[in-house]
């Protein structure tokens, strides 16, 4: 007499064979190749790392810690890139307090205020503003908006020289139209789009029972949007400005164009200045010897700098997401 064994109903059916227990070939193969495309990226960005490093080697054993980072550009003699490293920051910065505002107001008025139908044309402007090529952008703000600046730097310097703080920042005699604030404006305008899409994306994933729920207590708009969108999306906001700060270190063609090309540290934003991916596009073709060394290992600081800005951006990402599921 044959036995008869019942299956378990809680058993998937066809989970007792072995073949179930592997994965489909389509799925590991899919899983191999983007294993094998991110280390191949991995593998690019540490051979780029260590081939300008090498190349850099003689600039930084010529001129020490105490010569990369001091304020004298006498090349081919003395190569110092603390001024480089100074312009990058201030138009950086520049670039952030002008765009960051611009660029949060916009993502909240597309996902929380405009209709639909309405904020679709807006979308679209916004994306095709970000593909625009960087030479583009340069060219206009050196030929359009530098000669046009001018006049209204020299107004404001005139006007704020003698009062303490402002006439630290804008006044002074050097006013340029290629200056530190024209390079931090053509920025700013650059990473809108990039800052603005990224923020985005991110309010639009805050939950609708989270907001409804405020507006059943009783909540304004803006209340809504304080106590639940923002706090929500603290961190992919946070990730999408750095990244746009990561952006503004690297932009190389517009920002030599209207910066002023001049290797000078000053506290006035109105005046000519320079910075590390400026100086590397208009000095690398008539370099050689250690000069060329010291552009190469201006490219490698650049690198490293914004390595660390998307390592941080990162990090407060995933903080934000482990504290968001934690709640």
């Amino acid at each position: 007499m044959s036995t008869v064994v019942q299956a378990d109903p809680a058993t998937p059916a066809g989970s007792a064979h072995p073949l179930a227990h592997r994965r489909p070939l389509g799925d590991r193969g899919f899983a191999i190749l983007a294993l094998g495309s991110g280390l191949l990226v991995l593998v690019i960005l540490v051979l780029i790392a260590v081939s300008t490093s090498q190349q850099a080697s003689s600039w930084f054993t010529t001129e020490g810690l105490s010569g990369v980072f001091s304020t004298t550009w006498q090349p081919p003699d003395k190569l110092g890139a603390l001024s480089f490293i100074y312009g990058t920051a201030v138009t950086s910065v520049i670039a952030l307090v002008i765009a960051v505002p611009i660029s949060l107001g916009m993502a909240l008025l597309l996902t929380e205020v405009v209709p639909r139908r309405w904020g679709r044309p807006i979308v679209y402007v916004i994306d095709l503003l970000a593909v625009v090529p960087s030479v583009v952008w340069g060219l206009w703000g050196i030929l359009v908006l530098a000669p046009w600046l001018q006049h209204i730097y020299s107004s404001i310097a005139s006007g704020v020289n003698g009062i303490p703080v402002l006439g630290f920042f804008f006044g002074g005699e050097n006013v340029s139209g290629a200056s530190f604030f024209t390079a931090g404006i053509i920025l700013a305008i650059m990473i809108t789009p990039i800052v603005t899409s990224l923020s985005r994306e991110v309010i639009a994933t805050t939950p609708t029972i989270d907001k409804q729920g405020a507006y059943a207590l009783g909540s304004t708009r803006w209340e809504m949007i304080t106590g639940v969108v923002l706090p929500h999306s603290q961190g992919g906001l946070v990730g999408s400005v750095l990244l746009g700060l990561g952006r503004a270190m690297g932009e190389t063609i517009a920002v030599a164009l209207v910066i002023g090309s001049s290797p000078e540290i000053t506290s006035h934003l109105f005046s000519p200045g320079y910075s590390l991916p400026s100086v590397i596009a208009n000095e690398f073709g008539e370099a050689s010897g250690v000069f060329r060394a010291a552009l190469m290992g201006m490219g490698v600081l650049l690198f490293i700098f914004t390595i660390i800005i998307n390592v941080i951006a990162r990090g407060v990402v995933e903080r934000s997401a482990r504290r968001s599921r934690g709640a």
